[in-house]
């Protein structure tokens, strides 16, 4: 009796790690923000502050949705960003958003990332830091930090927040002038996109 109950405890356990597993293997396939998430039941500096980092990651994932080799060479003139290196600065723009609300210092590093892993980080750093203030009672605690200045949050409002959807709004002209504009049936209003 007592190696049928050890055979039924490892069975369990097996279970209780491998399906977990495949099912986070599943996830990771879909990328957040396709459709913003459900609206919080209540209104708090958190909840607000990740609803605008949803926005941004709803209207990021629909910017850089599809495009093509064209779409990212894109340039609107010879001094300005492509549209490849605006995706860059964007996910610059999240890590430093991210880092504030895990409490890291942000440290500038050079990474060789393909556009599909740019796109992918930014994502996950903008659904990272969204999950994590819509919980949090008070956002005050999440500094942006350079080395040893830590400047409020405050400036993630206007400053990494708003930049990185300016720059979205620039990545929706762009592939707009190259002959691909974002899915039609996606509404920013809802948040959703119509079947």
């Amino acid at each position: 009796m007592n190696k049928v109950k050890t055979l039924i405890i490892r069975i369990l356990l097996i279970c209780n790690i491998i399906v977990p597993m495949f099912s986070d293997a599943q996830n990771n396939d879909e990328l957040p923000y396709y459709e913003l998430p459900e609206i919080s039941e209540e209104f708090t500096a958190g909840t607000m502050a990740a609803r605008m980092i949803d926005a941004l990651g709803f209207r990021f994932y629909w910017a850089t949705d599809s495009l093509t080799e064209k779409d990212l060479a894109f340039k609107a003139n010879e001094e300005g960003r492509s549209s490849e290196e605006t995706i860059n600065h964007i996910y610059s723009l999240s890590k430093t958003i991210v880092n504030s609300t895990l409490k890291q210092p942000n440290i500038r590093e050079n990474e060789d990332l393909s556009f599909e892993e740019l796109r992918s980080k930014t994502l996950l750093n903008l659904k990272t830091a969204a999950d994590i203030l819509r919980t949090s009672d008070d956002i005050s605690q999440y500094k942006i930090i350079f080395g040893e200045r830590e400047i409020s949050f405050w400036n993630q409002v206007n400053g990494p927040i708003a930049d990185a959807i300016w720059h979205c709004g620039q990545l929706s002209i762009y592939r707009r002038t190259t002959g691909n504009p974002i899915n039609s049936k996606v509404n920013f209003f809802t948040g959703k996109v119509k079947s």
